[in-house]
């Protein structure tokens, strides 16, 4: 009993245990809920369904702001509001490729949401990994905050240079990479990530990826990718790992939820990568200045991303008021998978 006692109480990470298993038991408990009652049998998932889940899921991470502000101190309920929108606001930019992702490889809107969910738990398990040696390195060399600033300024400038540039699947490194090393079908076999069929070569049954499994595949490295800009970016407001980890997983829940609305629509948010841009430069300006002692308030952070977010999409949606939505599905750059 003491021992147990001990662990809820002591540290880990710098955070009391119980706020660890708290946050745990919350996410366990929502992934349940969406797929064991909400989404227990497939269907489309609409767009106003699709807002619906993302309020939710605002909702939830707003009362665990609270909690956070409550048990914490304000400062601490502040650098959780400040990194879930930073996270949401760089990771828009990762639901407009998932799209381009599900489009190019036919993936209909029926199976869109299984895909997405069981990214979710390789999302929980690669950013605690990417954060647990982001906080090691901060911890240990405080000067990699100068590489982290630099880093994402670099890449803010990258992206509004390239804002116009479409992905190019067929060139994409990971589907060649996949295409060379796995067994892969022409279509898909129902909701099914894997197959057994008879290989032409060896007339052996054998086991196959789906298409399915292919964008699994390719949206959990996507996030990856993405996440080499998101988690530096939460570093600039704070080095505690609690919070930068509960933010950024809060944000994708709910960004995942968003989906299906924003690929009902993707012309719509065409200069939305514009904002993202602004943003990641101004956050790489804000975390090379830390390691110089000197720190940009937070709640002046917040402000300032969610006016500069908040004029993405409003100039997005003004620009585009005459054009009919496009959703993924409807866009001509689709391809067809080979093996």
């Amino acid at each position: 009993m003491e021992s147990l006692l001990a662990a809820l109480t002591g540290d880990f990470l710098g955070t009391p245990g119980y706020f660890w298993i708290a946050f745990i038991t919350l996410v366990v408990a929502l992934l349940v809920f969406d797929l064991g009652i909400l989404h227990r049998e497939e269907h489309e998932i609409s767009a106003k369904e699709s807002l619906t889940l993302y309020s939710f899921y605002v909702f939830i991470a707003l009362l665990f702001g609270v909690w956070v502000w409550w048990a914490r101190g304000a400062q601490a309920g502040l650098e959780f509001y400040t990194g879930y929108l930073i996270e949401q606001s760089l990771a828009m930019d990762n639901m407009f490729v998932i799209a381009t992702i599900f489009g190019f490889l036919g993936i209909p809107r029926l199976y869109q949401h299984r895909v997405l969910f069981w990214g979710i738990l390789g999302v929980i398990a690669f950013r605690a990994i990417l954060i647990g040696v982001g906080a090691a390195l901060v911890h240990t060399f405080e000067p990699i905050l100068f590489f982290f600033g630099a880093f994402l300024v670099f890449t803010g400038i990258r992206m509004f240079k390239h804002q116009d540039e479409e992905p190019d699947m067929e060139a994409n490194p990971i589907l060649n990479f996949l295409r060379r090393h796995f067994r892969i079908t022409n279509t898909l076999h129902g909701r099914n990530f894997t197959v057994r069929q008879t290989d032409p070569k060896t007339g052996k049954l054998a086991l196959y990826l789906t298409p399915l499994a292919v964008a699994l595949i390719m949206v959990e490295i996507v996030d990856v990718i993405f996440a080499v800009d998101s988690v530096p970016a939460v570093f600039a407001v704070t080095q505690d790992t609690f919070i930068v980890y509960t933010s950024n997983i809060f944000a994708i829940l709910g960004l995942r939820a968003l989906y299906f609305a924003l690929a009902a629509a993707m012309n719509r948010f065409r200069y939305l990568q514009i904002s993202l841009a602004i943003v990641l430069v101004l956050i790489g300006i804000k975390i090379f200045l830390v390691p110089l002692g000197i720190k940009i308030d937070t709640l002046l952070s917040l402000v300032t991303t969610i006016s500069i977010l908040a004029g993405g999409v409003l100039y997005s949606l003004y620009k585009t008021r005459n054009e009919p939505n496009i959703s993924a599905a409807e866009d001509p750059k689709q391809g067809q998978l080979e093996p």
